[in-house]
């Protein structure tokens, strides 16, 4: 497996980064910053959820939930197996995540972003790094995995493996416009 240059831009189609965490004390933590606040949705609202893939995934063109309907929407969201949380900072959402239990003691990161206005103030350790701990601490959890690919930010490879992640698979798209999940 070769791994790409995140900033390669690839005629081919998108480069796909597939990385776990296999034991929690993989993590290497980043602290909090000053007037960053998570905080779990507790209450599930599809919409809610709709909006924030819209608000994170827009600059890394996120399509693949837009043409789902409300009823999909809620089925996702509304899943015991799906649990989200909100960063805040001074009462704006500054980004999220959406975790999901799978088969065999397994926990994806789903969804993981920032707001465009937030992108750069050091957030994405701590909000990732947050993420990894809530991952962990939802029941017996053997192993922790996360997709990321040459569309997203450019840091975001770089930001999962500081934060403990190890690259396990590497795949090329066969062409533009088809991520798998």
């Amino acid at each position: 497996m070769t791994e790409q240059d995140p900033n390669e831009v690839s005629e081919q189609g998108a480069t796909i980064w597939y990385l776990e965490m296999r034991e929690s004390d993989w993590l290497q933590p980043k602290p909090a910053p000053e007037g960053l606040a998570v905080i779990e949705a507790e209450v599930p609202e599809y919409r809610f959820n709709r909006y924030l893939y819209q608000l994170v995934g827009e600059p890394w063109q996120w399509t693949d939930k837009l043409a789902l309907s409300d009823d999909a929407w809620r089925t996702h969201v509304e899943s015991e197996n799906l649990r989200t949380w909100v960063a805040y900072h001074r009462g704006s959402i500054a980004g999220y995540y959406e975790l999901q239990r799978q088969d065999e003691d397994q926990v994806e990161l789903l969804y993981f972003g920032l707001a465009p206005k937030f992108i750069g103030f050091g957030y994405g350790g701590y909000l990732l790094t947050h993420a990894i701990r809530s991952a962990w601490s939802w029941g017996r959890v053997r192993r922790v995995w996360v997709h990321t690919c040459s569309d997203d930010h450019e840091g975001a490879l770089n930001n999962y493996k500081a934060r403990g992640f190890r690259l396990y698979l590497t795949e090329q798209e066969s062409g533009p416009g088809t991520i798998p999940g």
